[in-house]
């Protein structure tokens, strides 16, 4: 019988013993500890698997491996942590040489370099293999960063009256973005920096499906606005709407914040370069999550966007 990843994370969610110390838990980007001291450590981890975050011969090796650790960076920063090391275990195939090795790793230094990440160790093994194929590269990635006395943003804190709003264009993530995007590492401590933010997710499964874990979290509900959503330009134009809804994997971050943050938070030195866009409105949970296209014509959202199956 099939199951939904989902399904597996609410088991977990139930079962999993909790800790005084675990401030934040299964359910949202990233876990958040406190020390004995108080500090708040956020945890992180990640796998990047050959034929479903990546294809080999798409791109360089180089980016599959930025990518590995990109891909964990993005959750610090959707809760507001500042990366400060990281682990790699790797299982790599029998056909895979040396110097492709080098470079996989290459890739994920050089975006650990960028963001001042170390690398601290990990674990190596050789993925299994078969007489008709020679294994897939796995890279599992688990990252350390620190709140430095910010409350880290969960994605239950969404409320009646938010604006919801995005921090960059969305869909076509296929067309090579899903293999160079830049994690919202800075942004996202901004935004946690700032007290204003309610809730916060990091785009990675499609915007439509990661608002709805956002309005679960919250038990509110939302209406997203067609028209206002920001839309990748890609090699044959700007991406469509239903890419931007459904695509995922854009890394972009998702928050729920006062209608009149918006506009305080775009003087943050971190949104410099980028505009914030207002996307859509929290409402109150009895009118479940919709869409509003250029006519005004209220729709259901359709969850789609992508999620991992499991079983038969």
């Amino acid at each position: 019988m099939s199951f939904t990843e989902a399904a597996l994370i609410d088991f977990l969610s139930q079962r999993a013993r909790r800790r005084p110390e675990v401030e934040v838990g299964i359910g949202h980007d990233a876990a958040v500890v406190r020390s004995p001291s108080g500090d708040g450590l956020a945890l992180k981890s990640d796998q990047t698997i050959e034929g479903v975050h990546f294809t080999r011969g798409e791109a360089p090796i180089e980016q599959i491996g930025r990518k590995a650790l990109a891909r964990v960076l993005s959750d610090l920063g959707a809760i507001g942590a500042r990366p400060i090391a990281a682990l790699c275990s790797a299982a790599l195939p029998g056909d895979l040489d040396e110097g492709d090795a080098h470079a996989l790793f290459d890739g994920l230094l050089a975006l650990a370099d960028e963001l001042d990440v170390s690398l601290v160790g990990g674990d190596l093994a050789r993925a299994p293999s078969s007489s008709a194929h020679a294994g897939a590269i796995a890279l599992d990635v688990a990252a350390l960063g620190f709140m430095e006395g910010r409350a880290p943003m969960r994605r239950d804190g969404a409320r009646v009256g938010d604006a919801l709003a995005v921090t960059g264009p969305l869909g076509g993530s296929r067309e090579g973005h899903h293999l160079r995007f830049a994690p919202r590492v800075r942004e996202g401590i901004a935004l946690a920096a700032s007290g204003l933010v309610h809730a916060c997710i990091d785009l990675s499964d499609g915007l439509a499906r990661d608002l709805r874990q956002i309005a679960r979290a919250s038990n509110v509900g939302a209406r997203l606005e067609l028209p206002a959503l920001p839309r990748r330009e890609l090699r044959g134009g700007p991406a469509s709407v239903e890419q931007a809804l459904h695509d995922g994997e854009d890394y972009e971050l998702l928050f729920a914040a006062p209608p009149g943050a918006l506009a305080e938070l775009s003087k943050q030195p971190a949104f410099a370069r980028m505009a914030l866009v207002r996307v859509g409105a929290v409402v109150d949970a009895s009118a479940g999550v919709t869409q509003v296209d250029a006519r005004g014509a209220v729709t259901p959202l359709a969850s789609g966007g992508f999620e991992h199956r499991f079983g038969a």
